[in-house]
């Protein structure tokens, strides 16, 4: 199964090609028309998110975003390589970056509105924290023969 794999600089004019491309080849994998701009508006979501917390943390690392056609599936992944506190496991407000100096906003508040937005668009949505940082695993169903049938 195919394969595309981003890398970026944690810039936020980088999250519209991230979309673009994702939308590209959610449908060449066979996603549902229907549903692809829930895909475009998740993987926005989730890389901005990413970019937010790079810039917050002031991470190097890329962003990389992971488009995967799987035999009944499309996953997507966005990694934002900020390495939480290892006792919290990178909960889903990845509490590591939630002391910010500013008291007049609320770092988390954001990250999590954007969570919640992703949970009401994406019914496979995990959120979870690995050796590459925080990461953002979504999937959406593919129809059948579709996928790969145009590659």
């Amino acid at each position: 199964m195919a394969t595309v794999e981003l890398r970026f600089t944690a810039l936020g004019e980088h999250v519209r090609t991230a979309r673009l491309v994702a939308a590209a080849v959610a449908r060449r994998a066979g996603v549902d028309d229907s549903v692809l701009d829930e895909v475009r508006v998740a993987v926005g979501e989730a890389c901005a998110r990413a970019v937010r917390l790079h810039q917050r943390t002031s991470t190097d690392a890329p962003v990389q975003v992971r488009l995967e056609e799987q035999e009944k599936r499309f996953l997507i992944e966005v990694v934002d390589g900020v390495h939480g506190d290892s006792e919290s496991g990178g909960t889903a407000e990845r509490s590591a970056v939630a002391g910010g100096d500013d008291l007049d906003e609320d770092p988390t508040a954001e990250d999590t509105m954007g969570l919640a937005v992703l949970s009401g668009l994406v019914d496979d949505l995990d959120v979870s924290s690995g050796a590459e940082g925080g990461v953002i695993r979504m999937s959406w169903p593919v129809e059948d023969g579709q996928a790969s049938a145009s590659g």
